[in-house]
């Protein structure tokens, strides 16, 4: 004959799964997230075969079509977009006068990124802009730069767009498996507040590699660049150096 749960008995059972619920829900969590890593890193391979693709097609350059705010996720995506799949959507990229239609796609969008669907029309991942400057023109920063910090993301901003633009070259890699060709702007997958991106020491992120390896590692991992920031698009000695400590 069976008999009901005492009021006691209730309690005590709701009161475990209460408790496994708390311990799990912290793995389960993590869980997710390591997904989500993962595919933020399937992401930055793909990208690493269009850029592979794009050089094919053009002599081996680097992408390069003369705009000073090329690094920015908004604006690269327009020369890679013919590498990538997506649909056509019209964007604003900054730098632009015109609206142009550009890919919206998955690829270029890390699932934990919140802030690039809010202000980054989905694009998660910046292009290093020593892929389109030269060694002596970034160099030529360091003494300008060499106080930077969080706070004065605007003078690295400004000092960016006001050096012309030169397309540099496969062979121009020296290091590929230590020179940052992208990666996540923001540290997506260990949160914090007051992210600043490249020109902030604290954090996390994937980075793509120009050999097309992809690696998740610490911002501490990086090589000050001329700014003294882990800032890849401002690697000391440009292409030709190294971020990979």
């Amino acid at each position: 004959m069976s008999r009901a749960f005492t009021l006691v008995e209730l309690l005590v059972t709701v009161a475990v799964v209460a408790l496994l619920v708390s311990v799990l829900m912290p793995v389960f969590s993590k869980a997710r997230e390591s997904a989500r890593k993962s595919v933020c890193q399937t992401n930055l391979r793909q990208i690493g075969t269009a850029f592979k693709l794009y050089t094919s097609d053009h002599d081996d350059y680097y992408p390069c079509n003369g705009d000073p705010n090329l690094w920015m996720g908004r604006n690269w995506r327009v020369v890679i977009q013919p590498y990538l799949p997506g649909s056509p959507i019209q964007s604003s990229p900054p730098g632009y006068s015109q609206p142009l239609t550009v890919w919206h796609s998955d690829v270029l969008l890390c699932p934990s990124d919140e802030r690039a669907v809010q202000v980054w029309e989905r694009t998660s991942y910046a292009y290093s802009a020593s892929f389109f400057h030269s060694a002596s023109q970034i160099n030529s920063l360091e003494s300008m730069l060499q106080n930077s910090s969080c706070a004065t993301w605007a003078n690295i901003v400004a000092a960016l767009r006001n050096l012309p633009p030169i397309a540099q070259n496969e062979a121009q890699v020296i290091y590929p498996a230590q020179k940052v060709l992208s990666a996540e702007w923001l540290s997506n997958h260990e949160k914090f507040s007051g992210d600043c991106g490249f020109w902030s020491w604290d954090g996390s992120a994937n980075y793509l590699f120009a050999d097309g390896h992809v690696k998740f590692l610490r911002r501490r991992q990086i090589t000050p660049a001329v700014n003294g920031l882990p800032d890849v698009n401002l690697t000391r000695n440009g292409v030709a150096g190294k971020d990979l400590r």
